[in-house]
């Protein structure tokens, strides 16, 4: 009789390798298949410079969620200082009814309508005819002054709750924005990481080289500036260099808007800190052959992006993450000259 053997099993390590290197064959084909060609450095500069435009929309958004929390603080703070008051001159007036019991007491007996006021609140009494008429001039008058006091110190209350619901939203609002512009900023890092040193290399040299550029021709003839205006110029060029950074005001690094506020300051004009809030001030320019150095620049539809004029079509502006204060011909911001202002 023949014998039946069992065929002989792979042995474990066997099995493994066979199933990893399966396992690595399907991994490869599906990232051949999903796997997009290589950009161009010029592709993948122009897909970065859209991303930083985005970030630079949605840092805008930030600095006004920023300044919003700043003014309803400042706001809540003064509510909760009058209520804080009001509570002290509503306690002083009732002592003030208080003394007057003690006083008829001490003659005779307590006012029915005074010690009901004294145990409850006197808004229901004093609309009553018939109470006003058992109480005496001055109690009418002390107790008015309850009532009037009581209905202030009511509505600061309300004023301040509304306040502080409006800062738990845009605190909420701001960590959102914060969360958007980070994000945009971090698509566009891997970006610029797939590219080569070389790569890289070339286009900080291209920045630089138009850096250079803009500065040159930026020192060329221009109208000359107002006062202030100039002096907010003066201010912003000694800022060249400093790096861009959103949601910054300064002293070491800022945003679009954040230099342009700083600048304004140091000649001691205060504006607005976001750039769709500055370009609501002073008086618009439409044509730019009539800017003049120092005035306000405002660029794409939405107005997220502002610098200051500096001559012969230039602009001294924060650009966007990646780069410092520089001077930048109007033609290569990226988005459409929309109108000046003249602070």
């Amino acid at each position: 009789m023949a014998s039946h053997r069992r065929p002989k099993q792979p042995s474990r390590t066997r099995v493994t390798v066979l199933t990893t290197a399966a396992a690595a064959a399907v991994a490869l084909s599906a990232n051949a298949a999903n796997a997009a060609p290589s950009e161009s450095k010029d592709q993948v500069k122009s897909k970065v410079d859209k991303l930083y435009e985005e970030a630079e929309k949605a840092t805008e958004e930030y600095d006004g969620a920023k300044e919003k929390q700043k003014e309803l603080e400042k706001e809540i703070s003064g509510l909760q200082d009058k209520v804080a008051r009001g509570q002290d001159e509503l306690n002083k007036l009732r002592d003030g009814l208080g003394s007057m019991a003690s006083a008829q007491y001490r003659t005779g007996g307590i006012d029915p309508s005074v010690q009901l006021f004294l145990s409850s609140n006197p808004d229901d009494y004093l609309d009553k005819a018939s109470t006003l008429d058992q109480l005496s001039s001055q109690q009418v008058e002390q107790l008015k002054k309850v009532q009037e006091k009581q209905r202030a110190l009511a509505q600061q209350r309300k004023d301040a709750s509304d306040k502080l619901k409006d800062l738990a939203a845009t605190r909420t609002e701001l960590g959102k924005k914060k969360k958007e512009v980070q994000a945009k900023l971090g698509q566009a890092q891997k970006l610029l990481n797939t590219l080569t040193a070389q790569d890289k290399a070339a286009l900080a040299a291209k920045e630089e080289r138009a850096s250079r550029a803009s500065a040159r021709s930026a020192l060329g003839d221009a109208k000359p500036a107002s006062g202030r205006a100039g002096a907010a110029f003066q201010a912003a060029q000694t800022k060249i260099g400093t790096p861009y950074v959103y949601g910054a005001s300064g002293p070491s690094s800022y945003d679009c808007s954040g230099l342009t506020s700083w600048a304004y300051a140091q000649a001691g004009v205060s504006i607005p800190r976001t750039s769709q809030e500055q370009a609501n001030i002073g008086t618009r320019i439409y044509s730019q052959s009539d800017l003049q150095v120092g005035d306000l620049v405002f660029f794409f539809g939405d107005l997220h992006h502002v610098g200051l004029y500096a001559g012969n079509g230039q602009i001294l502006h924060a650009p966007r993450t990646g780069t410092v204060v520089r001077y930048e011909s109007m033609s290569t911001i990226g988005g459409p000259f929309e109108f000046g202002v003249r602070v």
